[in-house]
């Protein structure tokens, strides 16, 4: 609409005036009519000045000026102002036109039709309106691009089904392809959802030096009518079998506000959570809490949905897919235990029936003199505490009773302190006579470690006093997932309220900055104390529960003999502190889901026994593909960091991919580790499927072209005719005859006219 007033008015497009340089054509009658004109300009000078007593000073000036306006015009017609431009040769120059290949572009939000309609009647065959219109001034080369550029013979040949957006990939596949030719702009219709991580500026930076134009037209809506999309959602990558998930999903939607849905977890087509939502205003977010539990060992597919609604545009973006690997292994940790107590027995009777958790229990009897529980072999622990970072690193947890920092060495509380910044352990400290302040850590390594701060200048004492508490998650753990004892958030506060009370006999800690207070406790007088608080310290996660007696919730009278909430929360978070706790081998892929051909990398992480890292390791990765051939891929030391591997491999088919890495160093075997990665068709074309008008006007500005709505593109030819690149001649455009100039001075004469009646000088 702009376009076609700018050009009724002043006979050219735009791009001629942004382009084009302004001369006046300046020739001897000219000179002659331009004193002609201000003679006359002198004379109303004259005549206005003398009709004083017929008008006010005010009249006589807006009188004069439009006069001068007026004559002014007239005098800049008679030097004849050129415009001089360099406009592309017909038929010398090429054109490129990348036309998006991609699936959203199926997307049905222009006037009912998929995108790619627009594609179909504007640009396939030479009668098409914008081809017709290019081709008669240029060579036109049309390409298709999702991923990649290439070659398009018919646009009829579009199957709008590509998995992925790239337009720095388009820009720079089209730019070498055409490298030599004398090209005079670049064509590029998209809707602008880029879905690569590369950023534009290089191919930008490209486009620039070669000082290629690229006119962008933008096809879709900015904004859909109805649509759903589970927008976000977070899960580990790795998790023991029968673990319990509560996952955080972000779901966005347009044109339901107020509509309750139901968002469900599948486990490779099983629902194994469920949990109902209902939304807000249009745009605003809604997050659902689900639980899940991963009850099958190995990579497990994860589907988190949202049922299709009535009339929604993209029911693709309803579903989120999540590779986890599940493992069925045990976790082993190290409890060590200053005093025979009921704790120790109940918490080893907690978790005795979960086939992924193996509490190797310490227990001091007399002075070097230990029991020793569900150890591995004989000799383990036979000395008591480890004495040496490997031996109590092959542990991934670590649990510290009522035992007082005298029972250790200054190496090993040192030890106990690198167990989780430098191996990635976690480490549990729980209340009792021997504990925190009253056990003489004040000062110590391992206090640095906890979470709650232990003044430096607190000794070993007696105990502060037996204080009973009432339990109850604070806001952080009411939505933590090793607080949940009950089948929902609601249920679980329920049953917080309802156990029995419990005891300390700690004083009261204040939590560290940066620390996350999950439990608290309300003792009979009203005062409250920070009961289960963690903090992540280096690698790994420091925890403090200071209650001595959880196993009240076992064993308390009001306990039902068949009640599993004492069960049920030890084995929560047991889990939960060794989780992520990593091996001496640690792989991973920076991606987790490719493309089928595309290449994989490979990361791993090498350490010794003591977790220190090593460069000079022999990696090799063994790649077993889904139709069960292998493949080596060896890791080098990448040299960016100590301990760090790296390699690739390019997937061959569909399906989940094992990789398991190899590690020896001379004829010592150092470990493995696993890891998973998905080759699929992405459905990454689907979400924030909207028009992405921002990347398009980047496009287009920077390269110094211009980006069009689909109305406008009409005017395109004219456009990349002017952009001045390629075999272009010197045209002259006179502006003296230009309807804008008649419409001024007509207009200036009319004012004066109008003017004079109304203060009566006529």
């Amino acid at each position: 609409m702009f376009d076609a007033l700018f050009t009724a008015l002043f006979t050219y497009r735009p791009v001629v005036f942004q382009q084009g340089e302004f001369r006046f054509n300046v020739s001897t009658g000219s000179l002659v009519a331009a004193g002609l004109v201000l003679a006359v300009m002198i004379v109303a000078v004259i005549t206005y000045r003398g009709v004083r007593g017929k008008g006010r000073l005010r009249d006589r000036v807006v009188l004069t000026a439009l006069r001068m306006a007026a004559l002014a015009l007239v005098l800049f017609c008679l030097f004849r102002p050129t415009l001089i431009v360099r406009a592309a040769v017909p038929q010398q120059n090429v054109v490129a036109v990348l036309l998006d290949d991609s699936r959203s572009m199926q997307i049905p939000d222009v006037n009912g039709q998929p995108r790619g309609e627009f594609v179909r009647q504007n640009l396939a065959g030479v009668e098409s309106p914008i081809v017709k219109a290019l081709s008669e001034r240029f060579l036109v080369r049309v390409f298709r691009f999702s991923s990649t550029a290439g070659r398009l013979d018919s646009v009829n040949d579009l199957t709008f089904g590509g998995s992925q957006t790239r337009l720095g990939a388009a820009l720079d596949g089209a730019r070498e392809e055409l490298a030599g030719l004398p090209v005079s702009g670049v064509v590029l219709v998209s809707d602008g959802a880029d879905t690569s991580d590369a950023s534009l500026a290089d191919a930008l930076l490209g486009m620039k030096a070669e000082r290629l134009p690229v006119f962008t037209v933008g096809v879709g809506s900015a904004r859909l009518p109805r649509d759903i999309q589970v927008d976000r959602v977070s899960t580990p990558r790795t998790v023991l079998k029968d673990a319990s998930l509560l996952v955080d999903i972000v779901v966005t939607q347009t044109g339901y506000a107020g509509r309750t849905v139901t968002v469900d977890v599948e486990d490779e087509g099983r629902i194994v959570g469920s949990q109902q939502v209902t939304f807000p205003n249009d745009g605003s977010p809604a997050t659902a809490r689900v639980r899940a539990t991963a009850s099958e060992p190995g990579p497990r597919l994860f589907r988190f949905r949202v049922a299709p609604q009535q009339d929604e545009l993209v029911p693709q973006n309803n579903v989120r897919e999540a590779l986890i690997n599940v493992r069925d292994v045990r976790e082993k940790i190290l409890y060590f235990e200053g005093e025979p107590r009921f704790e120790m027995k109940f918490l080893r009777r907690a978790v005795v029936e979960d086939k992924n958790l193996q509490v190797v229990a310490l227990q001091r009897t007399a002075d070097n003199k230990f029991l020793r529980l569900d150890v591995d072999d004989p000799d383990e622990l036979l000395g008591g505490f480890p004495k040496t970072r490997e031996e109590l690193f092959s542990y991934r947890g670590l649990i510290l009773g009522s035992v007082e920092a005298a029972a250790f060495t200054a190496d090993q509380l040192q030890m106990v302190a690198d167990f989780v910044d430098r191996r990635g352990g976690g480490l549990l400290m729980l209340g009792g006579a021997r504990s925190f302040g009253e056990g003489g850590y004040g000062g110590t390594p391992v206090a640095d470690a906890l979470p709650l701060a232990i003044d430096p200048r607190t000794r070993a004492s007696e105990p502060a006093g037996l204080a009973r508490l009432r339990v109850a998650p604070t806001r952080a753990g009411q939505a933590h997932a090793s607080t949940q004892i009950g089948d929902s958030e609601s249920a679980s506060i329920a049953r917080w309220r309802d156990l029995p009370q419990v005891t300390s006999v700690n004083a009261p800690l204040t939590p560290k900055a940066g620390a996350t207070v999950l439990l608290s406790g309300t003792d009979e007088g009203g005062r409250t104390q920070n009961v289960l608080a963690w903090h992540q310290y280096g690698r790994g996660k420091a925890v403090a529960l200071t209650l001595q007696d959880t196993w009240q919730w076992q064993m308390h009278a009001s306990i039902a003999l068949e009640d599993q909430t004492h069960e049920n929360y030890w084995r929560q978070l047991l889990r939960w502190v060794t989780d992520g706790a990593p091996g001496v081998v640690e792989v991973r892929t920076t991606q987790e889901r490719v493309e089928p051909g595309e290449a994989v990398t490979i990361e791993a992480t090498i350490v010794d026994k003591s977790y220190v890292e090593l460069n000079d390791a022999s990696v090799t990765a063994r790649v077993h593909r889904p139709g069960g051939t292998t493949l080596d891929v060896p890791l080098q030391w990448t040299g960016e960091r100590d301990g760090l591997y790296r390699g690739t491999f390019v997937t061959s088919e569909q399906g989940a991919y094992e990789i398991t890495a190899d590690s020896s160093r001379a004829s010592t075997i150092i470990g493995s580790g696993v890891a998973y990665v998905r080759a699929g068709a992405g459905d990454s074309e689907y979400f924030d499927p909207t028009m992405h008008e921002g990347p398009l006007r980047r496009i287009a500005e920077e390269t110094g072209g211009r980006y069009y709505t689909p109305e406008a593109a009409m005017g395109m030819a004219e456009d990349v005719r002017y952009a001045g690149r390629g075999v272009t001649s010197v045209e002259e455009r006179e502006l003296w005859n230009m309807p804008i100039i008649l419409i001024a001075l007509m207009g200036l004469v009319c004012a004066e006219w109008g003017y004079r009646r109304a203060v009566g000088l006529s």
